[in-house]
């Protein structure tokens, strides 16, 4: 098997802790609707999927629905909830290792890119980043197997057996199966060991550490 070259990061949950900022703009659309939920532990759903399916599939909204919620969602986010996150333990020095070791590090996540791209400034490690791949604002490419698919055509001199995807949900893990690439998947973010383990992820972590240790053996190889 050939070496892993290119490192696809999910974002919520795999480099950063959005918990605060995704769980109040879900209770602040919710309550936009006449729907009241004090609760934000119950909103951890909503990181990681889509949000369109995580309206219908836990609230039962129709796609109109659903878009007004993701309206009402984003009216919070962009003001105020891009920036209530955090960077998990040792982000920034796995990034800068594996830059060094001559990885291409891609963002692959189902969060708008224009989001993405801010919240990766904002923390200061979008210089560690080649390309940046999330939805788009009018709701087309949102599914995590679209958003890799479209990153293998942007770099189809490299073999599948090159790539990996790092991710939190098992979104993420599916994803990657679905286009025939190996995966690593975390249990520090907000998919379960369970939901992770029955995704059949190439790797399983319970660190960022150990994120490490995985692509720094494979450049021993």
């Amino acid at each position: 098997m050939d070496e892993y070259k290119i490192i696809l990061f999910d974002l919520d949950g795999t480099l950063s802790d959005p918990k605060v900022g995704i769980t109040k703009s879900v209770q602040y659309a919710l309550e936009k609707l006449d729907i009241i939920e004090p609760n934000l532990d119950k909103l951890e759903c909503f990181i990681g999927p889509p949000l369109q399916v995580s309206f219908a599939e836990y609230y039962g909204f129709s796609e109109e629905k659903s878009q007004k919620a993701i309206d009402f969602y984003r009216e919070r986010f962009k003001q105020k909830g891009m920036f209530e996150n955090e960077l998990y333990l040792n982000i920034p020095p796995l990034l800068k290792s594996l830059k060094e070791q001559e990885y291409t590090l891609i963002v692959a996540t189902s969060k708008p890119t224009v989001f993405s791209e801010q919240i990766l400034k904002y923390f200061n490690i979008d210089h560690y980043f080649d390309l940046v791949v999330g939805s788009n604002l009018d709701g087309t490419r949102t599914s995590k197997t679209e958003i890799i698919q479209y990153i293998l055509e942007k770099y189809k001199d490299y073999m599948l057996d090159n790539f990996l995807m790092v991710g939190d949900r098992k979104h993420d893990i599916i994803g990657a199966k679905t286009v025939g690439i190996d995966s690593i998947g975390v249990t520090y973010g907000y998919g379960s060991f369970e939901e992770i383990s029955q995704s059949n992820p190439t790797h399983i972590v319970r660190s960022v550490d150990q994120i490490r240790d995985i692509l720094m053996t494979n450049k021993v190889k």
